[in-house]
């Protein structure tokens, strides 16, 4: 594909400080681009977007003079996300259900769906308009897709799990596993049956190889608009609220409940039976162990407010220091109270 920055500055809604001739056949980040692909600048980026090959530069709206070609816009971030998108149109996807693809009793299928070979959709099974199944994908029995679902090859949704609208579910993924529930008598481990299902609100998009668990009644929920990385468990009967961001590795243990637009960095680990209140952060590698409130930055393990990990981290660096301090210092006492005596 090819167009002119001034044929990209009229889709990007932006001004263009140099020449609007130029020709742009690739957009790419600032390390990789050559003389004729776009990238994009912000602080404290902006020296280096100078100096790079690229043909020319995203920049924030606020920049009125620079060394390269550019297109001033109000988001650069938003309009290098839409030039990808431009750039790179989506793959044509033959619409039908492929002869070597297995389709259950009294299944329902919608309109433009693409079934390609090897996937199952078991019996009862409502599949919404315009859904794609990669191969090898399975749908149970009572399962329910909502319109406009991609699910990537390999991806098992259990039997009567629900999948909302527009959700993406990358390779290898598994709803509706069941929940780690068992009792312990005599030293031996009884299986709970695990009779909920999961329910995946509208506009989620889940990794490749996440397990989401069943509840062991009732639903464990992905609410609208939540993203979850590759390589993250949730426990059963967890209720993920909407616009959350959950980063690889995480783990969330069973009966959590999380608020709105809370973010999990990647390898947090999370005990159940806990409150999360919305738009909390919390850092790479913590560790929640008890309720955390609304509004907060919390890091480290047992999870803290992130400024008192800090202060703790930096304290910990002093403690050899401060351990041969006190040892020099339980001599001394010693040593006075030898000399009293």
């Amino acid at each position: 594909m090819e167009k002119t920055l001034a044929e990209i500055a009229h889709i990007v809604n932006g001004k263009i400080i140099g020449s609007g001739n130029i020709t742009i056949t690739g957009v790419t980040n600032i390390a990789l681009a050559g003389e004729h692909d776009i990238t994009f600048a912000v602080e404290p980026h902006l020296q280096e977007a100078e100096n790079c090959n690229a043909g020319a530069v995203l920049l924030p709206n606020t920049i009125t003079d620079f060394a390269k070609t550019a297109i001033c816009v109000e988001e650069p971030r938003a309009a290098f996300t839409k030039l990808l998108e431009v750039f790179n149109p989506p793959l044509t996807i033959r619409r039908g259900i492929s002869e070597q693809a297995f389709i259950g009793q009294d299944v329902k299928l919608g309109e433009n769906v693409s079934i390609m070979p090897f996937a199952v959709v078991d019996d009862h099974a409502i599949i919404g308009d315009n859904v794609i199944l990669y191969p090898h994908t399975y749908i149970g029995q009572h399962v329910k897709i909502g319109d406009d679902s991609l699910l990537y090859s390999n991806v098992t949704i259990r039997e009567f799990c629900q999948i909302g609208k527009r959700v993406i579910i990358h390779s290898s993924t598994v709803i509706g596993a069941d929940g780690f529930g068992y009792i312990t008598k005599d030293g031996k481990h009884s299986k709970v049956p695990q009779v909920g299902n999961v329910r995946i609100e509208d506009d989620v998009e889940i990794g490749a190889h996440v397990g989401i668990d069943r509840a062991t009644t009732g639903s464990t929920i992905i609410g609208q608009g939540t993203k979850i990385d590759n390589l993250v468990h949730i426990g059963h009967n967890c209720e993920i609220g909407a616009n959350n961001l959950i980063v690889a590795q995480t783990g969330i243990a069973g009966s959590t409940i999380v608020g709105r637009n809370v973010t999990f960095g990647g390898q947090t680990g999370c005990v159940g039976h806990i409150h999360i209140g919305d738009n909390t952060v919390l850092a790479a590698r913590s560790g929640p162990i008890s309720d955390i409130p609304a509004n907060v930055f919390y890091a480290g393990f047992p999870a803290r407010p992130h400024q008192e990990w800090l202060r703790n981290q930096v304290a910990s660096k002093r403690l050899p220091e401060m351990m041969k301090t006190i040892r020099d210092l339980e001599k001394r006492l010693k040593k006075l109270e030898q000399d009293k005596c």
